[in-house]
């Protein structure tokens, strides 16, 4: 292959224009073509991509021999569909997030992708956070001890309107738990170096999308909700969602806390926070606060701090063989069943044993 990555964008919607941005501020990448059967869609991607070929259908790119690596950017429901036409295809491809909106759906893809002689990875940008990045750093780096405790607080805006309103469906998003917070889930097994075993989880809609109809059906998807995984190491985790927060100082908290101290990370402030138990010389607690810079280029091309440009990084990485396909299917799966579990728990009350969805 060609030093330069030649990319197809499936899907040119808002995540799909992000990438076309990112792709193009990485060196060794550029955008060829993109395809999107709305029309609307195809001319985010003429202003993102003047010179990149415009499809309406993805199996036309997919047999462009220009392309040699495509992103799947498509509403959630529809992976499944798209991934079967990739993986006949041959090429490298970063699917987006949620891998598929249900555990089967997921599992296929990621039976097949374990086979694929291309770089299959799966799209998880918060690992990328550079504050998030240190935070696990200094976790796997034994710099809080062992790990007990992980909170993750995403309070933000509600979901934005999408073509065809899909986003307002659980059966187009998994539901929010599958198609928000598979990144928190994912963030989860990598901090703790664990697998699920149980999840627990309270939500509601309750403020959001509640006055709005759609060929007369009321939206269904979560706007709150707490949801504590236990994790094989004895480790336990929460997440604390909340969408209609946008009056928030920062949009993400991640907080880690082990024997011997406590890691946090801010986004978008970018901070990133070492406690100490007993740090000092007089062995009283310490705390230690630093500022994370963030590349200006990156953090311009998109809305995840700067998390896709490093992203895009690591799947050129990938592609060349320079570095490990750090994000798999598989990794997609599990953050899907953790979400799916979750989902499942706010309906019935109880605890779900992740155990229960194989």
């Amino acid at each position: 292959m060609n030093e330069t990555v030649r990319y197809g964008i499936i899907g040119s919607g808002m995540m799909g224009t992000e990438h076309m941005r990112n792709i193009a501020a990485v060196p060794g990448g550029t955008v060829v073509a993109y395809a999107d059967p709305h029309e609307r869609s195809r001319g985010f991607g003429r202003l993102t991509v003047p010179d990149a070929t415009a499809y309406e259908d993805a199996r036309a790119l997919l047999g462009d021999d220009r392309v040699d690596a495509v992103v799947v950017a498509t509403p959630n429901h529809t992976h499944r569909a798209v991934m079967e036409d990739v993986f006949a295809s041959g090429k490298h491809v970063l699917c987006e997030k949620p891998l598929c909106t249900t555990v089967d759906d997921a599992r296929w893809v990621a039976e097949r992708a374990a086979a694929y002689d291309a770089v299959f990875w799966c799209g998880m940008e918060y690992r990328y956070m550079r504050p998030v990045a240190r935070l696990i750093d200094e976790v796997h780096g034994g710099a809080i001890g062992t790990l007990t405790m992980l909170s993750i607080r995403e309070h933000r805006y509600p979901f934005l309107t999408k073509v065809a309103d899909w986003n307002r469906f659980a059966r187009n998003t998994g539901g929010t738990l599958v198609e928000k917070c598979c990144h928190f889930f994912d963030l989860m097994r990598l901090i703790t170096r664990s697998e699920a075993v149980r999840v627990y989880a309270s939500g509601g809609q309750d403020v959001n999308h509640l006055d709005e109809r759609y060929d007369g059906e009321a939206p269904d998807i979560l706007d709150n909700a707490f949801v504590v995984v236990d994790f094989e190491s004895g480790a336990r985790a929460l997440l604390d969602l909340c969408m209609f927060a946008e009056a928030s100082r920062n949009q993400e908290e991640i907080a880690a806390t082990g024997d011997l101290g406590k890691a946090e990370s801010f986004i978008p402030s970018s901070d990133f926070v070492l406690g100490r138990r007993r740090g000092g010389a007089d062995r009283r607690p310490s705390v230690h606060t630093e500022k994370i810079a963030v590349d200006p280029v990156a953090l311009a091309a998109g809305f995840h701090h700067g998390a896709t440009f490093f992203e895009h990084q690591a799947f050129l990485d990938a592609i060349h063989a320079r570095g490990p396909v750090a994000v798999t299917a598989e990794d997609g799966l599990r953050a899907v069943e953790i979400g799916a579990a979750a989902e499942r728990s706010v309906v019935t009350g109880l605890p779900v044993a992740i155990e229960s969805l194989r």
